[in-house]
C-alpha cells in the first residue's frame, strides 16, 4: 500500500519548467524491451495525454544494435502507438509505446503489432480479447511446493524417486496429487 501511495504522489508532481520527457518504448529483435527519451519543450504544465500525443514525433534509432536491422542499413523508425503517464518520472512525463518500421514505412519483421492492427481493422465491429498466461512456481523453505523434502515418493504421476515427474500432469492441473498451492493462487 505504501508503494501505491508513493506512486500516486509521484504521478501528481510537476516539477519541470516547460518540458515533458517522453520515454519511447519498443520491442527489440530479441523480444526484449528498449527505450530512449525525447524531451518535448514548450509544454504548459500540467499537460494532458491528448495534448502531448499531438506533439509526439516519429523518431528513429540504430537497429543494428537491437537485432532489428543490418549494420549497413541500420535506421529503424519509431511510430508512437499508445501513450501513458510515466509512473517512474511522475508529473506530466509520459511513456510512448512505439512500433518499428523501415525508413520506407514497412513494418520490420519483429513488429507483430502492425499485422495484428491491420487484421483488427478488417472487422472493427469485433472486439479482440487478450489473456495473460501466468506461469510460476511456489517455493516453501527453498523447495518447490509439493516436492518432498527428502526420501522416495511415488504417488500419481510422481514416479521418480523423491521428485515429481515431467510437467504434463501438472499443466492446467486439478487434484491433490498434481496441484499444489491452490489457496495461494486463488487469492
Amino acid at each position: 500500500m505504501a508503494a501505491l501511495k508513493a506512486l500516486e504522489a509521484n504521478l501528481a508532481k510537476d516539477t519541470q519548467a516547460n518540458y515533458v520527457m517522453a520515454e519511447y518504448v519498443w520491442i527489440d529483435g530479441f523480444g526484449g524491451l528498449r527505450s530512449k527519451t525525447k524531451v518535448i519543450t514548450g509544454v504548459t504544465l500540467p499537460a494532458t495525454i491528448e495534448s502531448l500525443k499531438a506533439r509526439l514525433p516519429v523518431w528513429n534509432f540504430d537497429g543494428s544494435s537491437t537485432g532489428q536491422a543490418p549494420g549497413e542499413d541500420s535506421e529503424v523508425i519509431l511510430k508512437p502507438q499508445a501513450v501513458f503517464r510515466d509512473p517512474f518520472r511522475g508529473g506530466s512525463n509520459i511513456m510512448v509505446m512505439a512500433d518499428c518500421y523501415t525508413p520506407a514505412g514497412e513494418p520490420i519483421p519483429t513488429n507483430t503489432r502492425a499485422g495484428a492492427s491491420a487484421l483488427f481493422a478488417k472487422k472493427p465491429e469485433e472486439e479482440p480479447w487478450f489473456g495473460i498466461e501466468q506461469e510460476y512456481t511456489l517455493f516453501k523453505d527453498g523447495t518447490p511446493l509439493g516436492w518432498p523434502r527428502s526420501g522416495a515418493r511415488s504417488m500419481g504421476p510422481c514416479v521418480q524417486l523423491g521428485f515429481p515427474g515431467p510437467q504434463g500432469p501438472y499443466y492446467c492441473s486439478a487434484g491433490a496429487d498434481v496441484c499444489f498451492g491452490r489457496p495461494i493462487s486463488d487469492d
